[in-house]
């Protein structure tokens, strides 16, 4: 019976464990064995690996986080650590892995196919969404609704009190998340590190609304998007209003993942699975015109990333 390995790696993402149950149950309707990695390629390195049936994966669709848990192994870049956990993996009899997790991990499981001849496949698990080849990546749409919820919440505070707040998401070099979560909470400005932005402009925006009758506004900042602090003291000195900060942090990673989510964690499975099935390697799954696709994992992590200009302008318009 053919045998396929199942790690997460990299920062968590909501989903991750409903990709799990749903490639280690089909893994098994397709008579594979499975065996689950603790802590990703750490794990294969230190040879953590334990065999997995339907029951290991019972009661986890709805969990946030991974429970195969995860860590960061930046040896992994060298050959001779790729090769110990291809050791571990031929010593089960293991020559299929299914490596959930962003570019990093992907970059792993493409050096431990080249290099140690494993059969990979990559699911995108990031909230981030910075992955270019597919439209969306596991967990985005959980973290975007988590922060929707904050913005909500402070929506209430700030209206009460006639206030200016400032929410910091996750997104150092994409700001898919900030401006998502702008677009669907009714935000007036978003900052993100894709496009350039005028504090002078926002400041006077602020004073202009105030006069209009409008006593709070809301900023959504990506934290690459650059300093809170320097942004707020600057809106002070320009405007007289204090800005009132809040930033989500790690509360995005966790959380119950939402139907959608939950939806593509089994599509991407099937389709991995299937991959696998086929005796195909070095390819990462995706989603594209709301259809499941493959591509080779090179041209996956060399496609550049664009920013939807589109959506964003279509946020300062409704922002007026």
């Amino acid at each position: 019976m053919a045998k396929v390995a199942i790690l997460t790696s990299g920062g968590d993402a909501p989903g991750m464990n409903a990709c799990i149950r749903a490639c280690v149950r089909y893994a098994i309707y397709k008579d594979l064995d499975v065996f689950g990695v603790e802590r990703g390629y750490k794990g294969l390195i230190d040879n953590h690996l334990n065999y997995m049936n339907n029951r290991s994966v019972s009661g986890i669709v709805q969990r946030g986080g991974t429970i195969l848990r995860t860590a960061r192994c930046p040896e992994f870049n060298q050959i001779e650590y790729q090769q110990q956990a291809a050791e571990t993996l031929k010593a089960y009899g293991i020559d299929n892995l299914v490596v959930i997790g962003g570019d990093g991990s992907f970059r792993g499981a493409r050096d431990l196919s080249n290099n140690c001849g494993i059969n990979v496949i990559g699911i995108p698990g990031t909230i981030d969404n910075d992955l270019a080849y597919t439209d969306y990546t596991l967990g985005f749409d959980t973290a975007v609704n988590t922060c929707i919820s904050a913005i909500n919440s402070l929506r209430d505070t700030m209206d009460s009190h006639d206030r200016v707040s400032l929410l910091e998401v996750m997104g150092r070099n994409c700001g898919d998340i900030a401006l998502y979560a702008a677009v669907a909470g009714g935000v007036e400005y978003v900052l993100v590190p894709e496009v350039k932005y005028d504090l002078d402009e926002i400041a006077s925006s602020i004073k202009f609304s105030q006069k209009r009758g409008k006593t709070s506004n809301m900023i959504v900042l990506a934290e690459g998007a650059g300093d809170k602090d320097e942004i707020c003291t600057a809106i002070k000195q320009k405007t007289g209003i204090s800005v009132k900060t809040t930033t989500l942090g790690h509360i995005q990673r966790g959380g119950s993942p939402s139907m959608a989510d939950r939806i593509l964690a089994a599509k991407f499975a099937v389709k991995a699975i299937d991959l696998l099935l086929d005796k195909q390697t070095n390819k990462v799954v995706g989603i594209k015109d709301n259809k499941i696709i493959d591509c080779d994992i090179n041209e996956a992590l060399s496609k550049k990333r664009e920013f939807d200009k589109e959506l964003y302008d279509i946020a300062h318009n409704l922002s007026l």
